[in-house]
């Protein structure tokens, strides 16, 4: 007597609103842990002390094995581009075209050609070092610009690889590591050298890397210093524009016939303008200018928390010194520029 045959159900699929949430479903537990030690860090750091951004990525460094396999991979992914982009995108609330007017020519000369030179340093002294080109752009870019969120930013613009991504994750550790320095070393510096306010804010300004180690740099000395060295440091940050668009430009050219080419204008660089032009209108409530700010910081930290999860101790440590010898040489290059620029008065115009 034969069995009566079963059928296996079929599967039924994903349709409708459902199908949309799939992408968040695969994405969330890998956003939820970079959003964790996004908090863990913040709190460590307004408690503690210390950079809040070098915190989470040798977190994430420590967690490198989600990044192996697992349900965290996706998540990690998005994070590390998509949430990225969305943090460097709204830097651009933090200035306004009034802001760099205010400066006078004098600041906006010197800010201009330390951005570019130090670019062109950075890159000069990779080819000497033996090492690459993109590190020596990117860890320039950084210095002359903003630090760790200049470093984001510029590798967004980059040919996306294995390599790029820890020559962002070193960049990021040596100009927060070398911007926390700073802090405590440039107020002595300007003792030593019997700076006035203007020009105390104007060196600060013009050479640490970060916004946070300025502003802590820049009011340790007097509430001048504080303001100018702010509003130096935002012009810096405005100079993210044009870099990021040379960026663009020069990656597209050298990938040449290459599939993938980098975008001319990304989404990010676009949001980026815009907000700064909206900004400076002053149509957005100072309520939500300081929501949008914080916002930002918190993708940031969660952008480099991720990086940090994709990165290994093991990858850094094949690369040696030479990287560590490249920041450096560039920071005492900006550091000179600057005090050149003080000292024959073209900083003061």
């Amino acid at each position: 007597m034969s069995q009566p045959t079963t059928h296996a159900k079929p599967e039924t699929p994903v349709t409708g609103w459902r199908r949309h949430l799939e992408p968040a479903r695969e994405r969330m537990p890998g956003v939820l842990i970079c959003i964790t030690i996004a908090l863990a860090t913040t709190f460590i750091a307004e408690h503690y002390g210390g950079p809040t951004l070098l915190y989470a990525l040798l977190f994430g460094m420590t967690l490198h094995f989600l990044s192996e396999q697992g349900p965290c991979l996706v998540g990690v992914e998005f994070a590390a581009r998509t949430i990225l982009r969305l943090g460097v995108a709204l830097l651009g609330v933090r200035i306004t075209l009034e802001q760099v007017a205010e400066l006078g020519i004098g600041p906006v000369v010197t800010v201009v050609a330390g951005v570019v030179l130090t670019i062109l340093a950075g890159s000069v002294l990779a080819r000497l070092l033996g090492l690459k080109n993109d590190l020596g752009l990117l860890t320039g870019g950084s210095v002359a610009i903003c630090g760790a969120s200049a470093a984001l930013a510029l590798s967004a613009a980059m040919p996306r690889n294995e390599i790029a991504e820890r020559n962002t994750i070193l960049t990021v550790v040596g100009v927060t590591t070398l911007s926390t320095a700073a802090m405590v070393l440039y107020p002595l510096l300007v003792g030593a050298l019997e700076l006035t306010d203007t020009q105390a804010g104007i060196f600060l300004g013009g050479t640490i890397h970060d916004v946070a180690q300025v502003v802590g740099a820049g009011y340790m000395i007097s509430d001048e210093t504080g303001d100018i060295s702010t509003f130096v440091k935002l012009l810096r940050v405005a100079m993210l524009v044009p870099a990021v668009m040379v960026f663009m430009l020069l990656f597209r050219r050298a990938r040449g016939g290459e599939g993938g080419k980098v975008p001319m204008f990304p989404s990010f660089l676009v949001a980026f303008v815009v907000l700064v032009l909206i900004n400076s209108l002053g149509v957005i409530p100072q309520v939500m200018v300081e929501g949008m700010t914080d916002l930002s910081r918190w993708c940031l930290v969660t952008a480099i928390a991720a990086l940090g999860i994709k990165t290994s101790f093991q990858k850094l440590a094949v690369v040696g010194w030479k990287p560590v010898i490249l920041m450096v040489a560039e920071t005492v290059f900006l550091l000179g520029l600057v005090l050149v620029c003080l000292y024959t008065g073209i900083a003061e115009w």
